[in-house]
């Protein structure tokens, strides 16, 4: 794997660390094609049941790298599109999965970031934390999901006020928005996105696994369809072997 994007595994974790802190983790070609073959490997990989996104440095992720835009021969808007179109599969493959994710976004995180942030299915940051678009500020427009994932984050109306803005949200902010879950102090971020990915390790992670793909996906169906998702995805996690000793064990404590 490229040192731009580290992948390690750990008792059903899976730890995927932006890895490029001089440039405050913002993507470049190679960190693009490392963060896409990083995702679609710990989506895949069967003893795999969390997924933590965190980065190294100062900050969570900057976006996509300005400096490399102007000097590493990405000299068309073709080669942009190009490169958030590898992003983006790794993007799918998080979102798409079965696998919840969480993410520790320490610092700053901004333009492409965003949307790397609302990736994660639980998101925590620090109480000097600061949220934003700022696309507008080097004249480009969201990518890497902004544009899909924000309004349904926040709405559509605080979704313009940040992409038409100049703005970065503090962390209350962001909290109050519904844009992340929790916040907390600066040097515990990542220390607590583990106690939340090891909460989800340590109960029924297939069940909550189901319980986000039922919820990320459903905007592909109609009310009927989810009703007919949900019938079905609760049958088949009635006939898992974990279900069924959760639900004896239930009822065992609740008949004492």
């Amino acid at each position: 794997m490229s040192e731009a994007l580290l992948l390690s595994v750990d008792d059903g974790l899976a730890r995927l660390t932006l890895n490029r802190p001089t440039r405050l983790n913002a993507f470049d070609p190679e960190m693009a094609v490392a963060w896409r073959d990083a995702a679609t490997a710990a989506v895949d990989r069967d003893d795999v049941g969390a997924i933590l996104l965190e980065g190294n440095g100062p900050a969570f992720c900057a976006g996509g790298d300005v400096v490399a835009m102007a000097t590493a021969g990405i000299e068309s808007g073709a080669a942009i599109r190009e490169l958030a179109g590898v992003i983006n599969e790794g993007i799918r493959a998080l979102t798409e999965s079965s696998v919840p994710v969480v993410a520790a976004a320490h610092g700053t995180t901004a333009g492409g970031g965003l949307g790397i942030l609302m990736v994660s299915d639980y998101a925590i940051i620090g109480e000097d934390s600061r949220v934003g678009s700022l696309y507008a500020n080097i004249g480009l427009t969201p990518d890497l999901s902004v544009s899909a994932q924000l309004a349904r984050a926040v709405g559509q109306r605080r979704a313009l006020q940040l992409v038409l803005q100049d703005r970065l949200l503090t962390a209350q902010e962001a909290l109050d928005w519904g844009l992340v879950a929790e916040v907390v102090p600066a040097d515990r971020v990542k220390a607590r996105a583990e106690e939340i990915a090891r909460f989800w390790l340590s109960g029924a992670h297939g069940a909550y696994g189901q319980a986000k793909r039922l919820v990320r996906s459903q905007p592909e169906r109609s009310f009927a369809e989810q009703l007919a998702e949900e019938a079905r995805s609760i049958g088949a996690a009635f006939d898992t072997p974990d279900a069924r000793a959760r639900i004896a064990a239930f009822a065992a404590r609740s008949a004492r």
